[in-house]
């Protein structure tokens, strides 16, 4: 009889952990194969005009920086909260929190100054946003419920709370479409390469994953969110207030993801829309899993994503591979990261051995 045993593995040298997800990439558009040429299109011609669409040309290159924005806000609060163990799966419906917070504030605020009035959105929306995290991690710890679960729920809350205020008091007067008025220009962020949409939200994102690094690593914040994720219980005993840590990093987690929903808002779309994401906050947890929820890791993955979303419509033009195939990519990359890391910790160990034998006749 064959039996198959996982044993812990030695820690990896730091060069091998930043492999991974070099190594996952990798193997991604390795599988990624089989369906590009299930579908028809001829591998290497379908490669070259997939990274060609997003990298090849100067738009095509700053709009892929576009769509990296709100993947590299939910990322980061995502990866922020994992390592401390609370499993965010609500970045979605954080980031329209910030959204709805944005739009609002937008619109009713009359602040001339557009420096004063972008501080005013960002700091209600991230504050929104970690509130609307609060709330399961507070029910994580003081009930025990699920966090898993209630992140995922609110996400369907506040979609039905943006859709109830689209279709009644921030609806656009004399339309029937779930849209708000257009923003005050003051609200706008500012687009900084002319003929593009390359905006302020942009070096906002890399800001941002440079201070979380700071915090992850500099901060008493950070050392009590990595003595959490390592151990809570042993975290609890050696006087680390998990309780409080876990309510700090679901704010922060929450916040940033928010943020996504305030580029949005201000930058990209100037409404408020019941469209306005195509699940940034979902893809925001394979960005951080890919990242292996290391900031600068969050940053390249979002990267990667946005190149492969951009990218498939020259490659579907082209060759005539439809365009889906870059949420095979992601799903894929998901999947082999998670395979990855779990032999990156665990060794397979095959053991055989004699079967039970039978009675006497």
């Amino acid at each position: 009889m064959i039996r198959l045993r996982l044993e812990k593995r030695p820690p990896l040298p730091d060069w091998a952990k930043a492999a991974i997800p070099l190594a996952a990439v990798a193997a991604t558009l390795l599988l990624a194969a089989a369906p590009i040429l299930a579908a028809g299109g001829n591998l290497w011609r379908s490669y070259y005009y997939l990274f060609y669409g997003a990298l090849g040309s100067r738009v095509n290159l700053l709009e892929s920086c576009v769509k990296a924005s709100p993947l590299i806000f939910t990322g980061l609060g995502v990866a922020f909260a994992f390592r401390a163990r609370f499993w965010n799966i609500g970045a979605e419906g954080q980031l329209m929190a910030g959204a709805i917070v944005a739009g609002w504030l937008g619109i009713a605020l009359p602040i001339p100054s557009r420096l004063l009035h972008l501080a005013v959105i960002i700091g209600a929306a991230f504050l929104a946003g970690g509130l609307w995290a609060a709330i399961p991690a507070w029910l994580k710890f003081r009930l025990r419920v699920d966090d898993v679960v209630t992140t995922l729920l609110f996400n369907y809350i506040m979609m039905h709370v943006m859709g109830a205020l689209l279709f009644g008091p921030l609806q656009q007067p004399d339309s029937s479409w779930p849209q708000s008025p257009e923003i005050r220009a003051t609200a706008q962020y500012p687009v900084l390469v002319a003929r593009s949409r390359f905006h302020l939200g942009i070096p906002l994102a890399l800001v941002a994953a440079g201070l979380v690094w700071l915090i992850h690593r500099k901060t008493v914040l950070g050392y009590e969110s990595r003595a959490v994720g390592a151990n809570p219980v042993a975290a609890h005993f050696g006087g680390v207030p998990t309780s409080s840590v876990l309510l700090k990093t679901a704010v922060l987690s929450g916040g940033l993801a928010a943020m996504a929903g305030v580029g949005e808002v201000c930058a990209v779309q100037h409404h408020l829309l019941m469209d306005l994401s195509p699940g940034y906050g979902y893809s925001g947890i394979v960005v951080a899993m890919l990242g292996n929820l290391h900031p600068a890791g969050v940053v390249l993955a979002a990267l990667f994503f946005s190149a492969v979303s951009v990218g498939s419509q020259t490659m579907s033009r082209m060759t005539g591979v439809p365009s889906y195939i870059s949420e095979v990519i992601q799903g894929l990359a998901l999947v082999v990261m998670l395979v990855a890391l779990l032999l990156t910790e665990y060794r397979v160990r095959v053991r055989r051995g004699a079967g039970t034998g039978g009675g006497h006749g």
